[in-house]
């Protein structure tokens, strides 16, 4: 089989790469990818050698969507999206590790690890994607991190309710936000990464402060010991490293809150301008598929060709994946996976009888159990998030 094609041309691939570097300069260290792949080894992010390096400094890092083809995404598989860099934290350092909550609650904490592990377990399997994931595609270019389609994962993750930790505190009733705080220190003039959450969603019993990834303690690369995880929402919430929770009573008016993850209520003309009272915050994912086999450019004899790929919705579950071999002009459904839980992606496969030689566009589209079904055309906006168009594979098949 062929390698996936980039799906950029060397004149795209240079203007996105400038892109990318003027929006995080004096932050993301961009190399050329081999260079930035051999650096993996001797860098802090060994153990990712088999992800795609979007950035050294901080570490940004994507999984070819080849490797996402179980269910439950690997450790090391995992993508890593950070604004700045990983904070050293040893094991001896996490066994000391405290959480503070204060603001507006009736009895301010400082939480140890241990008397965290304490609380009631919780457990939930959640799909974390970048809000940004699929930027690359956009038209025109948008500046920030160039994912494709591989800043996204499963995992089931372990830790306390939030809504306990809360709990212990005492919410007064002025209490509207919660504002989650990590250890990473900002770089340079960049603003502290902060986000937050309205209470009723730092509340929810599947909102956590995690402490384990699919079994095992939470990687450093991956917030350890300590991150936020918000079942459906974009992975910008999940913050890592946690150390700080905070009862607020209005929005943030931090950079990462007032100015970025923030989304268009209106429809917007590619490269249009968006003023600011029509900038809303990111909450919720998008309904969204990829095709994980076979990848871009494979070519195959006539006979059965097996398409696979996952497909998510954030809060809301997959209804049905549908899947097309003629341009979108006639689809036929997929068969879902048995493996389903209310925040994850469900695997479906459809098999193909070609036996006609030619060039053939597979592509796929899930609709949720709200009705949403994948567009034909992104929703554009200055920031490049959510994209979420119907994927497509051109596969060939050659006598």
């Amino acid at each position: 089989m062929k390698k996936q094609r980039r799906g950029l041309g060397r004149g795209k691939a240079t203007r996105r790469r400038f892109l990318a570097e003027a929006a995080g300069a004096g932050v993301a260290l961009a190399l050329p990818m081999d260079l930035a792949q051999a650096f993996v080894q001797q860098s802090s992010v060994k153990g990712k050698e088999k992800l795609i390096v979007r950035s050294l400094r901080p570490e940004d890092l994507e999984t070819p969507v080849s490797l996402l083809n179980t269910w439950l995404t690997p450790n090391d598989l995992f993508y890593v999206r950070h604004h700045s860099y990983a904070p050293e934290v040893n094991a001896s350092a996490g066994a000391s590790w405290t959480v503070e909550v204060g603001g507006l609650v009736d009895k301010p904490l400082k939480l140890t690890l241990a008397e965290l592990k304490r609380l009631p377990r919780a457990t939930v399997t959640v799909t974390l994607e970048c809000a940004g994931n699929g930027r690359a595609f956009h038209e025109p270019p948008v500046a920030g991190i160039q994912w494709e389609k591989g800043a996204v994962g499963t995992a089931r993750w372990t830790g306390a309710r939030l809504a306990d930790v809360l709990r212990l505190a005492g919410v007064k009733a002025a209490g509207k936000y919660v504002l989650l705080d990590g250890a990473d220190q900002p770089v340079g003039k960049m603003p502290d990464f902060q986000r937050n959450l309205p209470l009723e969603k730092a509340l929810h019993p599947d909102t956590i402060v995690a402490y384990e990834m699919n079994g095992e303690t939470l990687p450093h690369l991956h917030g350890f010991p300590l991150r936020a995880v918000a079942p459906g929402w974009e992975g910008a919430y999940a913050v890592k490293w946690l150390n700080r929770i905070t009862v607020i009573d209005k929005e943030h008016d931090g950079f990462f809150v007032k100015t970025a993850y923030r989304y268009p209520n209106i429809r917007v003309a590619p490269g249009a301008a968006v003023p600011p009272e029509n900038m809303v915050p990111l909450t919720g994912l998008v309904v969204k598929s990829f095709i994980n086999s076979p990848a871009d450019g494979t070519t195959f004899k006539p006979g059965k060709v097996r398409v696979t790929g996952f497909a998510w919705a954030g809060e809301a579950s997959i209804r049905s994946v549908e899947v097309s071999l003629d341009q979108g002009m006639t689809w036929v459904p997929a068969r879902l996976g048995r493996e389903k839980q209310r925040y994850a992606w469900q695997a479906f496969e459809h098999e193909f009888d070609i036996r006609t030689p030619g060039s053939y566009l597979l592509m796929a589209r899930a609709t949720d159990d709200r009705g949403q079904m994948q567009p034909v055309a992104p929703h554009w906006n200055p920031s490049g998030y959510l994209w979420n168009v119907i994927d497509r594979v051109r596969i060939n098949i050659n006598v």
